[in-house]
Protein backbone atom coordinates (compact mmCIF):
# COMPACT_ATOMS: atom_id res chain seq x y z
CA UNK A 1 0.00 0.00 0.00
CA UNK A 2 1.34 3.43 -1.35
CA UNK A 3 1.61 6.23 1.60
CA UNK A 4 -0.14 9.59 0.86
CA UNK A 5 3.42 11.98 0.93
CA UNK A 6 4.06 13.28 4.05
CA UNK A 7 5.32 16.82 2.81
CA UNK A 8 1.72 17.23 1.63
CA UNK A 9 0.28 15.99 5.12
CA UNK A 10 2.61 18.36 6.77
CA UNK A 11 1.55 21.04 4.00
CA UNK A 12 -1.87 20.66 4.81
CA UNK A 13 -1.65 20.90 8.75
CA UNK A 14 0.40 24.01 8.37
CA UNK A 15 -2.64 24.99 6.14
CA UNK A 16 -5.24 23.98 8.95
CA UNK A 17 -3.22 25.77 11.61
CA UNK A 18 -2.37 28.73 9.86
CA UNK A 19 -4.65 29.84 6.74
CA UNK A 20 -7.56 27.81 7.78
CA UNK A 21 -7.50 29.27 10.91
CA UNK A 22 -7.44 32.91 9.83
CA UNK A 23 -9.88 32.61 7.16
CA UNK A 24 -12.17 30.01 8.24
CA UNK A 25 -15.41 32.07 8.16
CA UNK A 26 -14.71 33.48 4.72
CA UNK A 27 -13.94 29.23 3.78
CA UNK A 28 -16.86 27.86 5.29
CA UNK A 29 -18.80 30.94 3.51
CA UNK A 30 -17.72 29.95 0.28
CA UNK A 31 -18.61 26.41 0.69
CA UNK A 32 -22.24 27.65 1.55
CA UNK A 33 -22.76 30.10 -1.07
CA UNK A 34 -20.52 28.85 -3.48
CA UNK A 35 -18.09 30.22 -5.64
CA UNK A 36 -18.29 33.71 -7.34
CA UNK A 37 -14.77 34.42 -8.84
CA UNK A 38 -14.47 37.46 -11.57
CA UNK A 39 -11.14 36.46 -12.96
CA UNK A 40 -10.68 33.22 -14.87
CA UNK A 41 -6.33 32.69 -15.21
CA UNK A 42 -5.27 29.83 -18.11
CA UNK A 43 -2.02 29.10 -17.04
CA UNK A 44 0.41 26.24 -17.73
CA UNK A 45 0.82 23.19 -15.25
CA UNK A 46 4.45 24.46 -14.76
CA UNK A 47 4.89 23.94 -10.59
CA UNK A 48 6.94 26.99 -10.67
CA UNK A 49 4.16 29.79 -12.03
CA UNK A 50 0.84 28.95 -9.71
CA UNK A 51 -1.08 31.81 -10.24
CA UNK A 52 -2.38 31.98 -7.16
CA UNK A 53 1.13 32.75 -5.85
CA UNK A 54 1.88 35.26 -8.13
CA UNK A 55 -1.07 37.12 -7.59
CA UNK A 56 -1.61 36.77 -3.72
CA UNK A 57 -5.23 35.41 -4.22
CA UNK A 58 -7.37 33.82 -1.60
CA UNK A 59 -9.68 31.51 -1.28
CA UNK A 60 -12.82 31.86 -4.23
CA UNK A 61 -10.59 34.59 -5.75
CA UNK A 62 -9.75 33.08 -8.87
CA UNK A 63 -10.63 30.35 -11.23
CA UNK A 64 -7.85 28.55 -12.89
CA UNK A 65 -6.84 26.47 -15.69
CA UNK A 66 -3.97 25.10 -16.19
CA UNK A 67 -2.64 22.61 -19.02
CA UNK A 68 0.67 22.41 -20.98
CA UNK A 69 2.03 25.45 -22.00
CA UNK A 70 -1.35 28.02 -21.37
CA UNK A 71 -2.56 26.81 -24.98
CA UNK A 72 -6.68 27.81 -25.11
CA UNK A 73 -8.00 25.34 -28.53
CA UNK A 74 -10.09 27.30 -31.31
CA UNK A 75 -13.53 26.59 -30.82
CA UNK A 76 -14.15 22.50 -31.96
CA UNK A 77 -17.66 21.76 -30.57
CA UNK A 78 -16.94 17.91 -32.43
CA UNK A 79 -18.09 15.75 -29.60
CA UNK A 80 -14.30 15.22 -28.46
CA UNK A 81 -13.43 15.89 -24.70
CA UNK A 82 -11.96 19.01 -25.00
CA UNK A 83 -10.80 19.38 -20.74
CA UNK A 84 -9.98 23.35 -21.83
CA UNK A 85 -12.66 24.62 -23.65
CA UNK A 86 -14.95 22.95 -20.59
CA UNK A 87 -13.18 24.82 -18.22
CA UNK A 88 -13.86 28.26 -20.47
CA UNK A 89 -17.05 26.96 -20.86
CA UNK A 90 -17.92 26.94 -17.28
CA UNK A 91 -16.17 29.90 -16.26
CA UNK A 92 -17.84 32.05 -18.78
CA UNK A 93 -21.47 30.47 -18.93
CA UNK A 94 -22.01 29.33 -15.13
CA UNK A 95 -19.84 31.26 -13.27
CA UNK A 96 -20.06 34.77 -15.53
CA UNK A 97 -16.23 35.55 -15.43
CA UNK A 98 -15.70 39.23 -16.11
CA UNK A 99 -11.65 38.99 -17.16
CA UNK A 100 -9.85 36.03 -18.85
CA UNK A 101 -6.00 35.82 -18.36
CA UNK A 102 -4.13 33.69 -20.58
CA UNK A 103 -0.95 33.78 -18.53
CA UNK A 104 2.50 32.34 -20.12
CA UNK A 105 5.37 32.02 -18.15
CA UNK A 106 9.56 32.01 -19.13
CA UNK A 107 11.92 28.36 -19.16
CA UNK A 108 8.38 26.79 -20.14
CA UNK A 109 9.02 23.69 -21.04
CA UNK A 110 6.31 23.10 -23.52
CA UNK A 111 7.31 25.67 -25.46
CA UNK A 112 11.06 24.68 -25.72
CA UNK A 113 9.67 20.99 -26.66
CA UNK A 114 7.59 23.28 -29.76
CA UNK A 115 10.91 25.01 -30.57
CA UNK A 116 13.07 21.98 -30.91
CA UNK A 117 11.98 19.64 -33.47
CA UNK A 118 15.14 16.94 -32.10
CA UNK A 119 12.85 16.78 -28.85
CA UNK A 120 10.97 13.06 -28.84
CA UNK A 121 7.61 12.36 -28.23
CA UNK A 122 7.54 11.45 -24.09
CA UNK A 123 5.19 8.24 -24.82
CA UNK A 124 3.97 6.25 -27.42
CA UNK A 125 0.77 8.37 -27.43
CA UNK A 126 2.17 11.48 -27.66
CA UNK A 127 -0.67 13.69 -25.79
CA UNK A 128 2.04 16.72 -25.47
CA UNK A 129 3.06 16.10 -29.19
CA UNK A 130 -0.58 16.31 -30.40
CA UNK A 131 -1.45 18.77 -28.04
CA UNK A 132 1.83 21.42 -29.37
CA UNK A 133 0.54 21.25 -33.00
CA UNK A 134 -2.00 23.82 -32.00
CA UNK A 135 0.46 26.52 -32.33
CA UNK A 136 0.68 25.38 -36.01
CA UNK A 137 4.23 26.77 -37.96
CA UNK A 138 4.51 29.41 -35.54
CA UNK A 139 7.39 27.83 -34.26
CA UNK A 140 9.43 26.82 -37.44
CA UNK A 141 8.77 29.94 -38.84
CA UNK A 142 10.72 31.72 -35.37
CA UNK A 143 13.45 28.83 -35.81
CA UNK A 144 14.63 30.13 -38.97
CA UNK A 145 15.45 33.72 -37.22
CA UNK A 146 19.33 32.77 -36.94
CA UNK A 147 19.69 35.85 -35.24
CA UNK A 148 18.44 34.64 -32.67
CA UNK A 149 19.69 33.53 -29.24
CA UNK A 150 17.78 29.83 -27.82
CA UNK A 151 16.94 32.17 -25.03
CA UNK A 152 15.22 35.11 -27.03
CA UNK A 153 13.91 32.86 -29.23
CA UNK A 154 11.74 30.74 -26.59
CA UNK A 155 10.66 34.29 -24.99
CA UNK A 156 9.82 35.38 -27.92
CA UNK A 157 7.95 31.95 -28.58
CA UNK A 158 5.94 32.09 -24.84
CA UNK A 159 4.65 35.60 -25.50
CA UNK A 160 3.54 34.60 -29.58
CA UNK A 161 1.74 31.74 -28.05
CA UNK A 162 -0.04 33.90 -25.36
CA UNK A 163 -1.33 35.89 -28.33
CA UNK A 164 -2.10 33.16 -30.26
CA UNK A 165 -4.31 31.72 -27.95
CA UNK A 166 -6.22 34.98 -27.24
CA UNK A 167 -6.78 34.73 -30.89
CA UNK A 168 -8.17 31.28 -30.42
CA UNK A 169 -9.91 32.03 -27.20
CA UNK A 170 -12.26 34.98 -29.26
CA UNK A 171 -13.30 31.88 -31.55
CA UNK A 172 -15.50 30.91 -28.50
CA UNK A 173 -18.85 32.37 -30.18
CA UNK A 174 -20.06 33.55 -26.28
CA UNK A 175 -16.46 34.97 -25.79
CA UNK A 176 -16.68 37.29 -28.90
CA UNK A 177 -20.45 38.05 -27.99
CA UNK A 178 -19.91 39.02 -24.28
CA UNK A 179 -16.45 40.97 -24.95
CA UNK A 180 -18.00 43.04 -27.86
CA UNK A 181 -20.84 44.03 -25.49
CA UNK A 182 -17.86 45.07 -23.07
CA UNK A 183 -19.29 42.30 -20.40
CA UNK A 184 -16.31 39.98 -20.83
CA UNK A 185 -12.24 41.58 -20.75
CA UNK A 186 -9.50 39.08 -22.36
CA UNK A 187 -5.98 39.96 -21.00
CA UNK A 188 -2.83 38.07 -21.91
CA UNK A 189 0.36 38.39 -19.39
CA UNK A 190 4.02 36.57 -19.30
CA UNK A 191 5.36 35.92 -15.98
CA UNK A 192 9.17 35.58 -15.73
CA UNK A 193 10.09 32.72 -12.92
CA UNK A 194 13.43 34.02 -12.03
CA UNK A 195 12.68 37.64 -11.21
CA UNK A 196 8.78 37.27 -10.22
CA UNK A 197 7.76 39.87 -12.75
CA UNK A 198 5.03 40.14 -14.43
CA UNK A 199 4.62 41.61 -17.55
CA UNK A 200 1.44 42.58 -19.53
CA UNK A 201 0.28 42.54 -22.95
CA UNK A 202 -1.14 45.93 -24.73
CA UNK A 203 -4.34 44.88 -26.47
CA UNK A 204 -4.10 46.98 -28.92
CA UNK A 205 -0.42 46.18 -29.80
CA UNK A 206 0.60 42.95 -28.93
CA UNK A 207 3.36 44.18 -27.11
CA UNK A 208 4.52 43.34 -23.74
CA UNK A 209 4.87 46.04 -20.92
CA UNK A 210 5.88 45.93 -17.49
CA UNK A 211 3.13 48.02 -15.14
CA UNK A 212 3.82 50.55 -13.14
CA UNK A 213 2.89 49.67 -9.57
Amino acid sequence: MHRFPKHLLDGHANFMAGRYAREKERIRDLAEAGQKPTTMIIACCDSRAAPEMIFDAGPGELFVLRNVANLVPPYEPDGGQHGTSAGIEFAVKALGIANIVVMGHGRCGGIKAALDPELKPLDAGDFIGKWLTMLGTLPSQLGQNSLLTAAERQTAMERISIRNSIRNLRTFPYVAALEAEGKLAVHGAWFDISTGELWIMDDASGDFFRPVL
